[in-house]
């Protein structure tokens, strides 16, 4: 039976992993940089979700007290003091806007103006740790460093699957993930700025060549990119909390599953996140949890120099005329 809740464990990490990964590749494809920062958006649309939950309880709690719901939260809040999952999903989306916004001002406002100063990715990837850090700071300055938690239901034993556990949050934190993957391969696909966004990721000089908007398809990637990141924070924080420092390592997990799946395919992104939770979950039945991380970079490092393209990627060969 632990084996199926290592699966199970390990399907649920996997879940927000793929996300991170699927964000972070869908940037460096078009970008070609790694974007640190990246950690910050992640951060930022948890505690945008804590900020409107947070709001919601004050509500939820009045409501407690005077026996009835206020005039326009009806169906955010319930009689029991706690956030329905209509008020959750609101938190949730009020965090994807709030991190696409983020992602949105950080390109416009600091990537654009360095790269047509034609800054190099080693000066973008350091201008990208220092938003970083002051990011981190600042949501810890207003926040605290202790944890936060945007849970407002009972502790509840989880769904009995073949001996092992699952929670509905965990069942919601999965469905999410399934969804916001096709809804990206739907936009990638079928949409202009998908088009688009393959077509630079593809080959970043042809596309100049031929008259691309390049900064607004970086614009458009950002948006996306920082939008499913925001999601992915709030997901493991409806499981684990949240802490101002989380998007560091959460970010390393996400790259070493988008290098590890391919970077810019999107099914390695699913299958390099599900390989990676995998390995931690099952290495850590036999050894102390905390190796987790190093089980993780060991795993880069074996796919860094036997295949460093990934599972799905494609290896650029040079042809001389």
């Amino acid at each position: 039976m632990q084996i199926y809740q290592l699966a199970i464990n390990s399907l649920i990490a996997a879940s927000v992993y793929a996300l991170i990964a699927l964000s972070f590749s869908l940037i460096y494809s078009t970008t070609r940089f790694f974007h640190f920062a990246h950690g910050a958006v992640y951060v930022a649309g948890a505690y945008s979700a804590y900020v409107v939950v947070d709001a919601l309880r004050r509500v939820a709690s009045v409501a407690a007290e005077v026996g009835r719901v206020p005039s326009g939260y009806a169906g955010l809040v319930g009689m029991d003091g706690g956030v329905t999952l209509l008020g959750m999903a609101v938190a949730g989306l009020v965090a994807m806007i709030v991190a696409t916004v983020l992602g949105g001002l950080m390109e416009l406002g600091v990537y654009r103006p360095l790269r047509r100063r034609l800054a190099t990715p080693v000066v973008l990837l350091i201008a990208s740790l220092g938003m970083y850090i002051v990011l981190q700071n600042v949501i810890s300055a207003v926040f605290g460093d202790d944890t936060k938690t945007i849970r407002t239901w009972p502790v509840r034993e989880g769904l009995n699957i073949l001996g092992a556990r699952i929670t509905p949050v965990q069942i919601i934190i999965i469905g999410t993930t399934v969804v916001l993957f096709v809804a990206t391969i739907l936009i990638l696909k079928y949409t202009k700025a998908g088009t688009a966004m393959r077509a630079l990721a593809a080959n970043p000089e042809l596309a100049r060549v031929v008259g691309m908007d390049t900064d607004r398809v970086i614009l458009y990637t950002f948006l996306v990119g920082s939008a499913l990141c925001g999601a992915a924070g709030v997901l493991i924080s409806l499981d684990i909390d949240m802490t101002p420092t989380m998007g560091l390592n959460a970010l390393l997990m996400g790259v070493v599953a988008a290098i590890v799946g391919g970077i810019g395919s999107l099914p390695g992104a699913a299958l390099g996140a599900l390989l990676l939770a995998l390995a931690q979950n099952f290495g850590v039945w036999k050894i102390p949890s905390q190796w987790q991380d190093a089980i993780a970079f060991a795993i880069l490092l074996v796919f860094l120099v036997f295949r460093p393209a990934g599972m799905f990627g494609v290896r650029v060969r040079k042809v001389r005329i």
